[in-house]
């Protein structure tokens, strides 16, 4: 079997979501749910149907280089994959159906802004 890769490109420039970030709920909230909702029609867009199950990677290249801990990532990669659900690429986000790896994050580029994508990975 081939394993087949797609690369959904994130709109923002940097992570919307941060354990570590005294947010109110509310704003969490209004935060999670774009995260979810943008990237649902990402997914929609791109017209992927992916085998389950298939494996997500949240991949982020910020705009400078500085120490940054991936597990901060797991809130927005927690969000982009329940957009991926509501897209309708799995029943559920259960491990059943999708696998989820740890952030990836990359090292700044010069004059390049920061950037987020998700790469789907599934056997063909």
């Amino acid at each position: 079997m081939t394993e087949v890769c797609a690369r959904l490109e994130l709109p923002w420039q940097a992570p919307k979501l941060n354990p570590n970030t005294h947010m109110h709920w509310a704003a969490r909230g209004r935060h999670t749910r774009f995260v979810r909702e943008q990237t649902g029609w990402i997914a929609k867009a791109a017209k992927i149907a992916p085998t389950l199950p298939f494996t997500v990677t949240l991949h982020y290249r910020p705009a400078r280089n500085g120490r940054r801990d991936p597990g901060n990532l797991c809130l927005d990669s927690k969000a982009s994959i329940d957009g991926l659900v509501d897209a309708g690429l799995a029943p559920d986000d259960t491990a059943e159906f999708i696998r989820e790896t740890i952030p990836v994050i990359h090292p700044a580029e010069r004059g390049r802004p920061g950037a987020l994508w998700l790469e789907i990975t599934w056997e063909a």
